[in-house]
């Protein structure tokens, strides 16, 4: 196995071991501890899973934690969860079966890079931002072949142009929050270029211009009315183009994949 890959196992391995070793009675964020349902940016993807995910099979693409498995699965008809993780898968199966959803999710240790499904398998898959884990020249290609010919690619990144948020990952990395490979392989516009190879149609919405400053306050009673103002200026400015390479998270639809 590549030495890139086994640190990216080796960290969150470590971070399901944290978690295991006192199950909280709920998870709501990933590994970090963001709540997706705080942001905007999470939640019109989850708005979009609510849609096109319905009574279909879709792949939980680098599964992590299962926080977003089992949203999936109080839609999707079926949805299968892949990691390379074996601690996130753990912690993943407990989730599922808390929530009642444990027989609707199969979780699976597998390459994201190399998957082991045959072609045309599935009718969506969902990147919630696995990405940067990734050698994205290798991951899109899988993707395009275990996706149906009207499937559909449906995700949430970090976007890599922010200096500042850029500045902040190269800290992380210095203090172990981030293994180097992820801080360096931030999807960036010269990546969306890339995927376009090999889908028809796509669509791409950017968010958090200037409230990604403002996370860790996010889930604050307090703070929340001030953040959901920021969220909002953010929306207005980024009408502009210009502005939209610099925010934090985008999310996107792939459509029409090139077989």
């Amino acid at each position: 196995m590549e030495d890139r890959k086994q640190k990216e196992i080796e960290y969150y391995n470590e971070k399901a071991e944290e978690i295991i070793r006192e199950f909280p009675e709920n998870i709501e964020g990933d590994f970090e501890g963001f709540r997706f349902n705080n942001l905007e940016s999470w939640c019109f993807c989850y708005g979009l899973l609510k849609k096109y995910c319905r009574n279909k099979k879709v792949l939980d693409y680098g599964c992590g934690n299962g926080v977003h498995s089992v949203f999936l699965a109080r839609y999707a008809r079926e949805v299968v969860a892949i990691d390379l993780s074996e601690k996130s898968l753990e912690v993943a199966r407990r989730l599922a079966q808390k929530n009642g959803l444990r027989r609707k999710i199969k979780f699976l240790k597998m390459d994201c890079e190399k998957m082991d499904f045959e072609d045309d398998s599935f009718d969506v898959v969902f990147d919630g931002g696995t990405f940067s884990s990734l050698d994205i020249k290798k991951a899109i290609p899988e993707i395009v072949r275990i996706l149906k010919k009207d499937g559909l690619l449906i995700g949430i990144e970090t976007f890599g142009h922010n200096p500042l948020a850029n500045l902040k990952r190269k800290i992380n990395k210095i203090t172990g929050k981030r293994t180097a490979w992820a801080v360096d392989h931030i999807i960036q516009r010269k990546d969306i270029e890339f995927i376009k190879r090999y889908f028809t149609k796509i669509k791409v919405w950017y968010f958090h211009l200037f409230s990604w400053i403002f996370f860790p306050f996010s889930g604050l009673r307090i703070f929340k009315k001030f953040f959901k103002m920021i969220e909002a200026l953010d929306k207005k400015i980024l009408r502009i183009n210009f502005f939209k390479k610099y925010t934090f998270k985008i999310v996107f639809i792939f459509s029409q994949p090139q077989k």
